[in-house]
């Protein structure tokens, strides 16, 4: 049987398209601005890399903005059910890491990536 070949871009088009689909769906998560979901994946890929990201560390990201207004984003995703914190050595700093909810998010997203590459 023979598949059709397809360039990279039409594979992150339809993965989008598979994306925003699972949008309208009904989640138990509220949704995030886009500076939300750059701060999620932030924590993402903390939590991939196995490195620790503290509310501090998060703060001092001066290219997000400043530490009042991620401080006020940070509540707000932990309301949304985005994130928690965690106690860590220091009581003084909390480490911010993804919800079971979130994770579950990025599942789905995961399955998306994959429905989106596989194209026979």
């Amino acid at each position: 049987m023979m598949t059709k070949s397809f360039r990279p871009a039409e594979i992150y088009l339809r993965f989008l398209k598979l994306s925003e689909a699972l949008q309208n769906i009904p989640l138990e998560l509220s949704s995030l601005d886009p500076l939300e979901e750059r701060m999620l994946a932030l924590v993402a890929r903390a939590g991939q890399d196995h490195e620790r990201l503290s509310v501090r560390d998060m703060m001092a990201k001066s290219e997000l903005g400043s530490p009042a207004m991620l401080h006020g984003r940070l509540k707000s995703m932990r309301s949304k059910g985005w994130i928690k914190l965690s106690d860590t050595e220091d009581s003084r700093r909390k480490q911010i890491e993804l919800t079971a909810a979130a994770l579950l998010h990025f599942d789905h997203l995961s399955s998306c990536m994959l429905k989106a590459a596989c194209l026979a």
